[in-house]
């Protein structure tokens, strides 16, 4: 075993609330909070065979991203094996085991390299099974091949005891397993002084301030997703509404085309826009195309990463690149 120790105007407030809203932020990181510390249903308090867990998570490439964002709350650890291996066999149990009496405190994420190589490849796996430690968007310990219980005990407790402090969820789940009630999570100033510019209008300095979270935490999920909504909102507040007509006549201008898709997502023709901007990568190359694919790219961020438009889109996407 080896391991390496104002916030829109009103003109534009109707059209946004169903597609893009900051609020959506907070919802999604209250849910994952709510994911992180529900309490097991009664089958999943002991063993291997006790049915699912909702610690105990099966991903593929699909689900790979919004598993990793989970990270942001409480510890990921990623198992990386596949079907045929008889070390992964003898790891398996041990992890899941020692996933449901954590109680939330981390998760244990199941990856079947067969089905899903390439999350291998981002890992850099030499030999399964691999065991992957995810906190905060990056990895932080990893080892290879199978542990004993009391083993990979000290190995997760001794992450949590590194982590207790900068990740919200671990102390909320052992609160709700205490039963007691948990903390309220401090409001994070860097946030609150970014909300505060939006909701003036202030794009600008909202924008600076998310950048600057970024630069510190490159991770930060929220940070992200956040940017790229005060970014769309700037654009969307110079929308001319004959946009779509514009492109639409003219098919062979790059910035109608892109300013037709952001007044789609505004007026939450999401799928429509996403198909104007597959279809204009498909017309185009070189620099051209790189532009309108990071654009669409930027509005995929605008929405939860298991939307099933995004879904689609990627899809239609990776098809008109290759």
């Amino acid at each position: 075993m080896t391991r390496p120790d104002p916030r829109k105007t009103a003109a534009l407030s109707a059209a946004l609330s169903g597609a893009v809203d900051l609020g959506a932020l907070k919802a999604r990181a209250d849910a994952q909070r709510q994911r992180a510390t529900a309490p097991p249903p009664p089958s999943a308090a002991g063993g291997h065979d006790q049915g699912p867990s909702p610690w105990v998570l099966d991903v593929t490439e699909a689900t790979f991203q919004s598993t990793v964002e989970r990270s942001l709350e409480v510890p990921v650890v990623v198992e990386l094996t596949a079907s045929w291996s008889q070390e992964g066999a003898q790891l398996s149990p041990v992890l899941e085991r020692a996933a449901r009496a954590g109680g939330g405190t981390w998760l244990l994420a199941r990856v079947d390299l067969d089905a899903s190589p390439r999350i291998g490849q981002l890992f850099g796996v030499q030999s399964v099974p691999t065991v992957v430690a995810v906190a905060g968007g990056q990895p932080l310990d990893a080892f290879a091949g199978p542990i004993p219980d009391a083993e990979f005990a000290e190995w997760i407790n001794r992450l949590l005891d590194a982590l207790r402090d900068r990740l919200p969820g671990i102390r909320a789940a052992e609160a709700g397993r205490a039963g007691e009630e948990p903390a309220p999570e401090p409001e994070d100033p860097r946030f609150t002084a970014a909300e505060d510019a939006f909701e003036q209008g202030d794009f600008a300095a909202a924008e600076a301030a998310y950048q600057a979270i970024l630069a510190a935490e490159p991770g930060n999920a929220e940070a992200k997703a956040a940017l790229a909504q005060v970014r769309f909102t700037a654009r969307a507040e110079a929308l001319d509404q004959d946009a779509v007509a514009r492109a639409d006549a003219n098919p062979d201008d790059l910035d109608a085309q892109l300013a037709a898709a952001d007044l789609e997502v505004a007026s939450n023709e999401v799928e429509q826009a996403f198909r104007r901007l597959v279809e204009t990568v498909r017309r185009v190359f070189g620099e051209d195309r790189d532009r309108v694919r990071e654009h669409l790219v930027g509005l995929f961020e605008l929405f939860p990463t298991d939307d099933e438009r995004v879904t689609k889109a990627r899809r239609n996407l990776a098809g008109a690149l290759y």
